[in-house]
């Protein structure tokens, strides 16, 4: 007969084990990742590492449903299904500095959208016979339900989403969101934040020694210091963040990697935002620019690269018509550094152009930006 306290000890090495299970099941996406990271952190020889393999939920096990109106099946594939604390712990793992790893450096474009991104046919002339120089990564809102068809470059590029509303802490959220899922490509050396509505103004080959060859700057954020960007500070900030480090300026950046790992893990300064930045506060539009200030990041020319015009009050100007003459006026623009002097291209890419104004972008292409 067995004894009692060896009956326990069997029950207790049964939850143990279940405890277990259950963890690993959980966190073996995540876990998986951080054993390459924390490889590549130990200075494994870098003919041995590789960017790690992420879960990519292919056709087989794509969420599906079986109709859509009762009309046309439809599939949602996603890069792969870690959970947010998941996610940000691979990153942070992440190794600072590309060139330890083998294999060419890569530019993360990150499009933070709606759902459909109907510029995709631009993007994918752009793109076109780049293959190993670029990575892209899709966040659109949970709701849509879309995917781009088999051969696109963003076909299975979508990251697990969640609603990111203008103004508000959850489309920093989702920046950083972006931000952790390309970093966990360590060839990825840049990062790029765009929108369903932004246009590249150059080729590939320009926009890519660009980042890659800037002697000046590393990073590309907005930010400036005036009086009507002051009356949205928030007292409660202090002393975290002081009126001194507030800044405010375009969402739309470009980062190196040594920064973006920064951002992900930035446990001074975004809690604080997502307590007390509420209107007037536009989180998306300070918090940056106030992190970069506040930290003392090195490196950054002190503008964006993203050409947004503003001529109707709080919302920029569409381009519902297009031209040779609207492309290079935004394309050459003598008035801008890039921290080690002054340049003619101020700008890599453009906002706002609705779905209307893609057949033109499309004729004009080859002859304006020199590809397609």
């Amino acid at each position: 007969m067995a004894k009692p306290w060896g009956i326990l000890l069997l029950v207790s090495m049964a939850f143990a084990l279940g405890i277990a299970s259950n963890f690993l099941l959980r966190f073996l996406p995540a876990t998986a990742t951080m054993i390459q990271l924390i490889a590549a952190d130990l200075s494994v020889p870098a003919l041995v590492l590789r960017p790690p393999s992420l879960r990519l939920l292919g056709d087989d096990n794509a969420k599906e449903s079986g109709s859509n109106g009762g009309n046309e099946s439809w599939r949602m594939v996603m890069l792969h299904n870690m959970t947010d604390d998941e996610l940000l712990l691979a990153a942070s793992m992440a190794p600072r500095i590309s060139s330890l790893v083998q294999g060419a450096p890569k530019v993360a474009f990150m499009f933070l959208v709606r759902g459909e991104l109907p510029l995709a046919p631009l993007w994918e002339r752009f793109f076109h016979g780049h293959t190993g120089l670029f990575s892209v990564y899709v966040h659109p809102d949970p709701s849509y339900l879309g995917s781009p068809e088999k051969g696109s470059v963003f076909y299975g590029r979508r990251v697990p989403s969640k609603e990111a509303r203008w103004g508000q802490s959850s489309i920093v959220e989702a920046e950083r969101r972006l931000l952790a899922n390309a970093l966990l490509d360590t060839t990825n050396e840049h990062f790029v934040l765009l929108s369903e509505t932004c246009i590249p103004l150059y080729n590939f080959t320009t926009v890519y020694s660009y980042l890659m060859h800037s002697t000046g700057a590393t990073s590309f954020i907005d930010l400036f210091d005036n009086a009507s960007s002051r009356g949205r500070y928030k007292r409660a900030m202090a002393p975290a963040i002081t009126p001194a480090q507030w800044r405010k300026g375009s969402q739309w950046f470009a980062v190196d990697r040594s920064l973006a790992l920064r951002v992900i893990e930035d446990v001074t300064y975004f809690p604080v935002f997502q307590r007390h930045c509420s209107a007037p506060c536009i989180m998306d539009e300070h918090y940056l620019p106030t992190f970069v200030a506040a930290s003392r990041c090195n490196g950054n020319a002190n503008r964006t690269l993203t050409y947004t015009r503003w001529t109707r009050g709080p919302h920029p100007d569409s381009y519902n018509e297009v031209s040779v003459g609207l492309l290079e006026g935004m394309r050459i623009n003598k008035n801008c550094t890039d921290g080690g002097g002054n340049t003619s291209v101020c700008y890599l890419f453009a906002r706002k152009f609705p779905s209307r104004a893609l057949p033109e972008l499309l004729r004009l292409a080859p002859r304006v930006m020199r590809f397609g």
